[in-house]
């Protein structure tokens, strides 16, 4: 199901979690509207992180069998008092280590519900790593600070998000994904600054002909389907540092920013950017 180790998703929770609670402490408003979420404050962001840890959290540590409501998660809308920097890090640091050492004392393969039909803590060790990585990009976003992931944890969650969007071509078929059967056409991803296992290897602004890293998605009158490589003859290109290809792929990052190029038909990405969701 994955790239990265289990131990190292943990590792990974953990660190974004310190990453985002510099955002708390760095004096930004906390009743910033969100750019990228813009019905959301930070804090209104940041509290969703929090109480999203801390149901998965509960799911884990119970072996749960069935989706458990909000309502029954412990602390799940963080501190009674809003505004307030100090007990909003602290309900941040604990949702941190419950979810960490959840993940930790069950073991990938513990059973637990999961909304993707993959029953263990392995997808929630994986999920709560990539929730965590794009909502700490809305948060610097929004606090105007630098955002920066490693490189094989960002490509990992590009697979993830192909992964779910197969995953809902599969079992929702009202899903919007549907609307992008047709004529075979393509959409390359590709890291100018990363090698082809998301190691950080420079590799110019030129598409090689192989090696580096690469996602090619293909759609055709059957649906969607996707592999690692390159097609120098893609319907569309989306082209940049990994972090920034990863952050337009999200939707994080405007097409037109100078941190990306697209080449080729740039309709057909803004029409996958549409219908190509969770479900």
């Amino acid at each position: 199901m994955t790239r990265l180790t289990y131990d190292r998703y943990c590792r990974e929770i953990a660190h974004q979690i310190g990453q985002l609670r510099t955002v708390v402490t760095s004096g930004t408003d906390l009743s910033r509207t969100v750019p990228t979420t813009p019905d959301w404050s930070l804090e209104d962001l940041l509290r969703h992180v929090g109480g999203a840890l801390r149901w998965a959290a509960l799911m884990v540590r119970t072996g749960a069998e069935d989706e458990v409501p909000e309502e029954r998660v412990p602390g799940f809308g963080g501190p009674r008092t809003w505004g307030d920097p100090g007990p909003l890090d602290a309900w941040l640091a604990e949702s941190g280590e419950l979810i960490v050492g959840a993940l930790r004392d069950a073991g990938p393969d513990a059973g637990v519900w999961s909304w993707a039909g993959i029953p263990n803590a392995g997808f929630w060790a994986r999920r709560m790593t990539h929730e965590l990585i794009v909502h700490r990009a809305d948060a610097a976003l929004a606090a105007g600070l630098p955002f920066e992931v490693a490189p094989d944890a960002a490509a990992d969650a590009i697979d993830e998000w192909l992964e779910i969007v197969e995953w809902a071509q599969r079992t929702q078929p009202e899903d919007a994904v549907h609307e992008l059967r047709g004529p075979r056409r393509t959409l390359h991803l590709h890291a100018t600054d990363t090698g082809p296992e998301g190691d950080a290897e420079g590799s110019g602004r030129g598409v090689p002909p192989d090696g580096g890293w690469g996602r090619l998605i293909e759609l055709t009158e059957d649906g969607v389907s996707w592999r690692r490589g390159h097609e120098r003859e893609a319907t569309v290109t989306l082209r940049g540092p990994l972090t920034s290809v990863l952050l337009a792929f999200y939707r994080r990052l405007p097409l037109d920013s100078p941190e990306v190029d697209v080449l080729g038909d740039r309709e057909l990405l803004e029409a996958w950017l549409k219908r190509a969701t969770f479900g």
